[in-house]
């Protein structure tokens, strides 16, 4: 019976390494064969620049570029080893592009630096120098903290000095505005006084001269009583109003002269009686009215309490009285001669 001959023997090619391994991109022909190889300080490049471990607090891990490379190291060097024990095709790898791990695995020759920090690593000095750059950070707080507490310290004396300021010149000022007050009212008094006194002189002067007046005028009668004044209003009179000043005294009372001056009319006036007018030196005219009788005459010249009749109640009457009226300068409209009197030193 005739039997299949054996099938040729394929020629050994490495298995193409699955594409969820480790490595990154296909199979190479040019690789291998595989040797273990355990990294040392000669054999990784030295690290460029300062390292250093971060002080890890609350009893973490360290964390580093570094570590993480010694580990991946670690790794690739135990897969070698593996794949020379089990005489399995040799495997590629490819590094991930991590910071730190490219510089590790380099064939560079290192530099002394890199071996310096990977013996440092974990040391006493190397946690000394964490420590030491705390407290320099600590102290970094500490001296922004003073310099800040300085600022506000300088700006609360700034506003005290601009507060006290503000209130010195308001001090300054209150005080000026009272020294002018008081001045003004020194002013004002001084003012005042030196206006009473300069009253008070004149008064004394005035008083001087109605004294001097008194002394050539004087009132028309005596013992009376004023009953009607001027401007009086009322249907006794005809013109609706008194025209004069009357002095109530019983029948036969003197009636003087109260100026010197001439007589310019004695005699019957209708409704005013038995009237004598005395016309003094400056024209004012003495109206004398309702005598009972007449002791002058026309044209003669008189002095100043000379007797020129008596009182009665001759004309239109109510009684016995004296009414004088007093016209300025002739003019027949009389003005007040209560006014009159007074201006002449007499009260009547």
């Amino acid at each position: 019976m005739a039997s299949n001959p054996p099938a040729p023997e394929a020629p050994y090619a490495p298995v193409q390494s699955p594409t969820d391994t480790f490595g990154y991109g296909g199979y190479r022909t040019d690789e291998g064969p595989w040797e273990e190889w355990n990294p040392t300080a000669e054999s990784i490049r030295p690290v460029r620049g300062k390292h250093r471990v971060a002080k890890q607090r609350g009893g973490g891990f360290a964390r580093s570029s570094t570590v993480l490379g010694v580990g991946v190291i670690a790794a690739v060097s135990a897969g070698g080893m593996a794949s020379a024990n089990t005489g399995k095709a040799p495997v590629s790898i490819s590094m991930p592009d991590l910071p730190g791990v490219g510089s590790l695995i380099s064939d560079d020759k290192p530099a002394p630096e890199a071996a310096s920090a990977l013996a440092s690593f974990g040391s006493e000095a190397a946690v000394d120098a964490d420590a030491d750059a705390d407290a320099d950070a600590d102290q970094s707080v500490a001296d922004a903290g003073e310099a800040l507490r300085s600022r506000i310290m300088a700006q609360a004396e700034s506003q005290k000095t601009q507060v006290e300021v503000k209130a010195a010149a308001a001090a300054a000022k209150a005080k000026a505005d009272a020294v002018v007050k008081a001045e003004k009212e020194a002013e004002a008094k001084a003012a005042a006084a030196k206006k009473k006194a300069a009253e008070e002189a004149a008064a004394k002067v005035e008083a001087a001269r109605l004294a001097e007046l008194a002394k050539q005028y004087t009132l028309p009668t005596s013992s009376y009583t004023i009953t009607s004044t001027f401007g009086q209003a009322g249907s006794l009179w005809s013109s609706g109003y008194h025209t004069g000043l009357d002095f109530a005294a019983p029948t036969g009372t003197l009636i003087k002269a109260v100026h010197s001056g001439t007589v310019t009319e004695a005699g019957w006036a209708g409704a005013y009686g038995y009237r004598t007018i005395l016309t003094l030196d400056d024209g004012t005219e003495l109206w004398f009215c309702h005598q009972s009788s007449i002791s002058v005459s026309v044209g003669q010249k008189v002095a100043t309490g000379d007797v020129i009749g008596r009182v009665g109640a001759t004309g239109n009457v109510t009684g016995a009285h004296l009414h004088l009226e007093v016209h300025a300068n002739g003019n027949a409209e009389g003005i007040d001669p209560a006014a009159w009197l007074r201006s002449k030193g007499l009260n009547p």
